[in-house]
């Protein structure tokens, strides 16, 4: 059975190319046509996949393991390639922390720690479980993200690609917990290890 991943990633990593490839005055486009070969955000063939991940994720459906692999190999390419990953790992956190219902993100907010840290790593691992096929652990001073297919990985030789894991899990802290503990990348697939791992200490213990 071939391999998929949920449309959130591949479209994430699509919107950062759209995002930093688009002038900060985008009226430059009307004067310049040339404009839109040079910058591969701008053309047609991203505005359309954005479209189609965009159905797709409305309609349930998933996408091919290689063609996200392939985004990820992409970007790789790009001198700009560390940009891009952090600024779709951003994205994706955006989009995953507000497809949360409301009422959920505000009690997760406002109620006390002891409450709403166990609602916030419940959200956590849905994130982990549906988006990335991974898996969160909460060894009580840290919490961990676990992926064992990372469609960035082989992006650059250096394990660059895994800067959008990164990015993702450490908003997502920082969003659903107010933790601002720097992540560390622990283990990686490009290493010759079964998984990549982000690991992140946090007070799990503190009272509000």
């Amino acid at each position: 059975m071939s391999r998929t991943v949920h449309a959130r990633i591949p479209l994430s990593l699509l919107e950062a190319i759209r995002r930093i490839d688009t002038p900060p005055d985008q009226t430059d486009t009307e004067y310049v046509p040339e404009l839109l070969n040079k910058r591969l955000g701008l053309s047609e063939t991203v505005y359309t996949q954005i479209r189609r991940y965009s159905d797709a994720m409305k309609r349930g459906q998933r996408i091919p393991f290689a063609e996200a692999e392939g985004l990820g190999t992409l970007i790789g390419r790009r001198p700009d390639a560390s940009e891009l990953f952090r600024s779709a790992g951003a994205i994706f956190a955006d989009d995953a922390y507000t497809s949360i219902p409301a009422p959920t993100r505000q009690m997760i907010k406002h109620m006390p720690k002891f409450i709403s840290r166990p609602m916030a790593l419940k959200q956590l691992t849905s994130i982990a479980e549906r988006y990335f096929g991974g898996s969160l652990t909460n060894g009580g001073s840290y919490v961990s993200l676990t992926i064992p297919d990372s469609v960035t990985v082989n992006g650059t030789a250096d394990s660059g690609g895994c800067m959008y894991y990164e990015e993702a899990f450490s908003d997502l802290l920082q969003l659903l917990l107010s933790s601002g503990t720097d992540v560390e990348h622990v283990h990686c697939i490009q290493r010759g290890e079964n998984a990549c791992e982000w690991r992140a200490q946090w007070t799990g213990n503190q009272g509000n």
